[in-house]
């Protein structure tokens, strides 16, 4: 089932692009046709389901660039969905979840979703949201050196370089590694604080804000799917695990 959002104009009459398409997945209608209607009016096409049966429909009849999928839903739910969907050719995909199912975050991490945001989530912080996650997919597809603009300063480590700006990290053959938006920040927390122990809760206070959710495991997970994006450079040894303490970044860091 898709809203009349999937239409060539919004309701603010403004063109949108064509090859940007969401995907609302929620058992409640009412939080369908909010959130459609609020991302319609910034620029995209957005349709709409209530259940699994109705989101493999909608990605029958078009390609979707980005899905936003509730975790707790009658039937089949949204961890279970995830499990089946491509998370290196699909869709990207952000979990919404009530507050205190730290199960289910710490799960849907470790499934490849690409960031996670409690219900009932703020209109605007879920557009950024999206709009960050789709920044890192379209980033992610470069298979050759990106240009550089001068002007814009890096955070260099052992022949990587992470623009904190265009949130962008590359690699020692300057192709772009695609981040998810919890690792980006996890990344940026690190090379801000190099050869320093900081714990999980500073990670978590550095990388998403003091009024985080503390949730330890979360950090040690997007913490492996680091390491493993840097596996290049012996990503082991430059992000050292500090039995008690939490982890350091020990690979000297300059900015230019």
């Amino acid at each position: 089932m898709t809203t009349p959002a999937l239409m060539l104009m919004t309701r603010l009459d403004r063109p949108v692009d064509l090859a940007t398409r969401l995907l609302i997945v929620d058992d409640d209608p009412g939080i369908r046709e909010l959130t459609a209607g609020f991302l319609e009016q910034h620029g995209y096409l957005v349709g709409t389901a209530a259940d699994a049966t109705e989101m493999r429909a909608a990605m029958a009849e078009a390609p979707y660039d980005l899905i936003v999928l509730d975790v707790m839903m009658p039937g089949e739910d949204g961890l279970s969905i995830l499990r089946t969907l491509d998370r290196r050719s699909g869709p990207a995909v952000i979990m919404l979840s009530v507050i205190g199912t730290e199960v289910d975050k710490i799960v849907g991490l470790e499934m490849g979703a690409d960031d996670y945001i409690a219900k009932p989530a703020n209109p605007r912080e879920l557009l950024a949201r999206i709009r960050s996650v789709l920044r890192r997919a379209s980033g992610g597809e470069a298979t050759a050196p990106l240009a550089i603009t001068p002007a814009r300063e890096f955070y260099r480590f052992a022949g990587w370089r992470l623009d904190a700006v265009g949130r962008q990290l590359f690699d020692p053959e300057d192709v772009v590694i695609n981040l998810s938006d919890g690792e980006f920040r996890l990344l940026l927390a690190l090379v801000e604080h190099p050869r320093r122990v900081l714990s999980r809760d500073q990670l978590l206070d550095l990388s998403r804000g003091v009024n985080a959710e503390h949730f330890d495991r979360a950090i040690d997970v997007q913490m492996s799917r680091l390491r493993k994006k840097l596996a290049r450079t012996d990503a082991e040894e430059m992000i050292r695990t500090i039995r008690n303490e939490g982890y350091l970044f020990s690979a000297e860091v300059t900015r230019a």
